[in-house]
């Protein structure tokens, strides 16, 4: 099964323990946005003020949601049929499908009681140390200087030829089998969007630490953690209104949460929270 039919099929397990919220409201940033972090990413949001994060600049995405009139219809939608946009659609309905699934994660999450640790640093845990071969899917431009400041070798896989070649202390490559003698990998959520979660995990075998981050690493990590990852890291949503108000505005909305580290090892997998559920 693909990550995506098995996070669905995890959702209706949780639908069949529970009534679900629907759809409140799709938010997508404004034009004005455009080139900033505050345009990245759009949100789903649940009658219950779940919040599902999802990013948007793959392909053609802010385009579409801001011009198909069913996105600006989505209220009072099944949330559980948005998500399964994520396994069955394409482009901007996959964008909001996978939102959908991370709100509903977040649900789930509230409703059994459990909510991650705060993120104790915003490079997953990592810990670079002198010597180390460090990889990381996409370009974090302003978590490099820590990572070579530390002494570590860095590798970084990019979809964007412009960024490639050799820079003080570290190598952009296009090619992620440059990424197989990493010790430890940090990855960027969008991997779960554009569908090369599996690839990059097969070029990155010799990781005995693989964090994936970001926005939108909200799912339910346990497809996840069972083929590697040993970390996810989201954003935890904890003032809705200012969230979203900020969002609308294409401000910034960070301060309106607080980033979560979730390791493998204190996930208690999907099952035990289900039972939790009253």
């Amino acid at each position: 099964m693909s990550i995506a039919t098995e996070l669905i099929a995890l959702l209706e397990r949780f639908a069949a323990r529970s009534a679900l919220p629907r759809v409140r409201a799709l938010h997508v940033p404004p034009p004005s946005a455009a080139g900033t972090k505050s345009g990245e990413f759009c949100a789903l949001e649940l009658e219950d003020g779940s919040i599902g994060l999802s990013y948007v600049l793959l392909g053609d995405t802010l385009v579409s949601l801001a011009a198909d009139p069913e996105f600006a219809t989505l209220a009072g939608s099944d949330s559980l049929a948005v998500a399964r946009w994520y396994a069955s659609a394409s482009g901007a309905k996959r964008t909001v499908g996978f939102a959908a699934v991370n709100a509903l994660t977040r649900c789930l999450f509230e409703r059994a009681g459990f909510i991650p640790d705060a993120a104790a640093d915003s490079i997953g845990l990592l810990d670079p140390q002198p010597g180390e071969h460090i990889g990381m899917i996409g370009f974090f431009s302003p978590l490099v200087p820590r990572i070579v400041a530390a002494g570590a070798h860095l590798t970084i896989a990019e979809l964007d030829p412009t960024f490639a070649g050799e820079a003080a202390g570290y190598r952009v490559t296009l090619d992620p089998a440059e990424l197989a003698s990493c010790d430890k990998v940090l990855s960027t959520s969008t991997v779960l969007l554009n569908d090369t979660l599996d690839a990059v995990l097969a070029n990155c075998r010799s990781a005995r630490y693989f964090a994936m981050v970001g926005p939108g690493a909200g799912c339910l990590p346990d497809p996840l953690f069972a083929r590697g990852v040993t970390l996810l890291g989201g954003h935890w949503i904890s003032d809705v209104e200012g969230f979203v108000d900020a969002l609308a505005g294409g401000k910034p909305w960070g301060s309106h949460g607080r980033k979560f580290a979730l390791p493998r090892e204190e996930y208690p997998g999907v099952t035990a929270l289900l039972d939790r559920l009253a």
